[in-house]
């Protein structure tokens, strides 16, 4: 009996022991344990002490937006401000004094020469003019009768000169009817007149009514909407600020330039057709064409400036009235030939991002990392801006990895290791 029991309790399967280990369980085990490896690497490599993560980019040679090739570019000689302003615009106004019943434009609304913006109340004077335009008619008919009567004379007059051959009549009653010819020809050269002056005062009427209708004196862009329909306005002011004395203002988007003040120290280098390139204060990273219209002759004491007037060789919907821009008066001098009659030769120059220079007008400052480990702070002659590239005239090499991104935390001699 004892040894069926055993035999039995051998056969019997244990419940209470632990289950073997999966084996997918030991793959993502071995997943996890390779995960925390890379993170314990990359938290060591990050902490390393005294060294800087950061991100270079290569020095290239030749001028910035050339594409990397070599050639000369026009230099900078002159900066000034300035702002864009329109060399034709006008506040349209009526020219003569109503109440406003209609206004058909708004600020932004594109125009066209001799259209329609707005209308006064015109009751007063179409009253007038119909009134100019009954005496005309009463005119006319006056003279229609006249030029009857005298048709009518006429005939009487020839009438008794006929009689008066025949002995019928009198040579009395002859002047007579030549006397009342005579008097209804006066009467109608009268009447004449007084037709002339009723179609003269019909044409003035007409022109007051045709002032009640404003229109757009040329085609452009309505920059400031004045007025409000049930407002009175007049071309002059009056009604103690209480009468509106424009309307709306217009532009003429195509004659848009450019406003600076040069210091007069500086005004030497400035030349009527110079070229320049300008960039909006808005769009700082895009260079227009440029040149020098004129140079205002004459300077303002007070500010000790000259004003010059920039056309812009590039028309664009971006460029608006009173922007702020920038201009760059360019040396497009050539370069002097070398000694011998070789051809003249461009200075060197080498091109880096924008976001590796710290600007301070014509000079710079850039961090150049050394053996992959150090920086070296380095001065610079710099050139333009071109968007996301600067010349750089002096201080680079090309081929130099430079430091790009936030700069203020660098110094000279620093430990850095370059960021992937």
């Amino acid at each position: 009996m004892d040894d069926k029991t055993a035999l039995l309790n051998q056969l019997r399967i244990d419940r209470s022991a632990p289950p073997p280990p999966a084996r997918g369980s030991r793959r993502w085990l071995a997943i996890v344990i390779a995960a925390l490896a890379a993170a314990a690497l990359l938290g060591w490599w990050l902490l390393v002490p005294g060294t800087v993560p950061v991100h270079v980019a290569s020095v290239r040679a030749g001028a910035a937006g050339t594409g990397g090739a070599a050639g000369p570019a026009a230099a900078s000689i002159l900066d000034a401000s300035g702002y864009v302003v329109a060399r034709r615009q006008a506040t349209v106004a009526s020219k003569v004094t109503g109440k406003l019943v209609e206004l058909d434009i708004e600020e932004g609304d594109h125009v066209k020469a001799g259209q329609v913006i707005a209308r006064l109340d015109d009751s007063n004077v179409r009253a007038a003019l119909n009134q100019t335009l009954a005496q005309r008619d009463f005119a006319r008919s006056s003279l229609r009768e006249t030029e009857v009567n005298i048709a009518n004379a006429q005939r009487e007059f020839d009438r008794q000169n006929s009689l008066l051959d025949r002995h019928f009549v009198s040579q009395s009653a002859v002047d007579n009817a030549h006397t009342a010819l005579e008097a209804l020809q006066a009467q109608l050269a009268t009447l004449h007149a007084n037709v002339g002056v009723a179609e003269r005062n019909v044409d003035a009427a007409q022109r007051s009514v045709d002032d009640t209708t404003v229109r757009a004196p040329f085609a452009g862009v309505v920059t400031v909407k004045a007025a409000q329909p049930g407002e009175i306005v007049s071309p002059i002011s009056a009604g103690g600020g209480f009468t509106r004395t424009g309307i709306g203002t217009i532009v003429d988007m195509d004659s848009l330039e450019v406003q600076v003040d040069v210091n007069e120290n500086f005004i030497n280098r400035v030349q009527p057709a110079q070229a320049a390139t300008a960039r909006l204060n808005a769009y700082p990273d895009w260079q227009i064409p440029a040149h020098v219209i004129a140079v205002i002759p004459t300077a303002d004491r007070s500010k000790g400036t000259v004003t010059v007037r920039i056309a812009l060789d590039v028309k664009d919907p971006r460029i608006l009235p009173e922007m702020g821009v920038r201009v760059a008066f360019l040396d497009t001098a050539p370069a002097a030939a070398p000694a011998g009659g070789g051809a003249a030769t461009s200075p060197p120059g080498t091109v880096v991002p924008t976001a590796a220079v710290v600007r301070a007008g014509s000079t710079g400052t850039a961090y150049v990392v050394v053996h992959g480990e150090r920086l070296e702070q380095r001065s610079l002659h710099l050139g333009q801006d071109h968007g996301p590239d600067t010349e750089v005239l002096a201080g680079l090499s090309a081929g130099e990895q430079v430091v790009v991104g936030d700069l203020s935390k660098l110094h000279d001699g620093a430990a850095v290791r370059v960021a992937p």
